[in-house]
């Protein structure tokens, strides 16, 4: 949820990837402890632009997780917003790179396949499947067994304050999560944002205080 600004440095993501890629059917992701209804995950986003240096700290939490279909979805809380009297909660809704009902091609909300390749590629666990995606988006991937699920987020409307805030939805985030330790690290797009606006997030212990909806299990 950036202001909208022309021009930022690009960042490059953490994380180092050990597995390689192989070629099978297609299979669900791993199932993560970490990945969750009810994990919440706290850190940054880096809303840098050329004429200033600035991050905002963010909460999410998980709200629905749907592995066989590929979904999840959740709130995110941006707080130390400069415009905003209060923190900023908007609800997001997630797309699972699984082969099956998503690929690592996102073919909508204004990205290109350069877009995506741009942006996969600055998590350095997406190296090993660099060249298979440029053949099929990924599509014949085994990502069964791999220690990381991509994914992208994309805030469908805010929950707290009016489309007036000063802030935007209009973009989406490429996503990695690491299933040994809970990360999160992301990189949001927009064409009319500053590019490659990093999200750094933790896994947290905070169990189900703070803000939430109901929680709810995704059948």
């Amino acid at each position: 949820m950036p202001v909208r600004v022309e021009e930022t440095t690009a960042s490059s993501s953490s994380s180092s990837s050990s597995a390689s890629s192989q070629l099978s059917g297609h299979t669900s992701p791993p199932v993560c402890t970490l990945l969750t209804v009810g994990q919440a995950f706290s850190g940054t986003q880096n809303v840098s632009s050329l004429q200033k240096d600035e991050a905002w700290r963010v909460n999410v939490r998980i709200q629905g997780c749907n592995l066989d279909h590929g979904y999840l979805c959740g709130t995110m809380e941006a707080l130390n917003v400069p415009m905003a009297d209060t923190p900023v909660v908007t609800f997001w809704e997630g797309e699972i790179v699984d082969g099956k009902n998503y690929t690592f091609y996102t073919g909508k909300w204004e990205a290109l396949s350069e877009d995506d390749i741009r942006h996969w590629t600055k998590f350095p666990s997406f190296q090993p499947f660099l060249e298979q995606v440029k053949v099929d988006g990924g599509k014949s991937l085994d990502l069964i067994n791999y220690p990381y699920i991509f994914m992208r987020w994309k805030e469908q409307y805010f929950v707290n304050v009016g489309t007036d805030c000063g802030l935007t939805i209009a973009g989406f985030y490429y996503v990695c999560f690491s299933c040994t330790d809970g990360s999160i690290n992301g990189f949001y797009y927009d064409p009319n944002s500053s590019p490659f606006q990093k999200l750094e997030l933790k896994s947290t212990n905070e169990g189900r205080s703070g803000f939430s909806f109901s929680f709810y299990e995704l059948q």
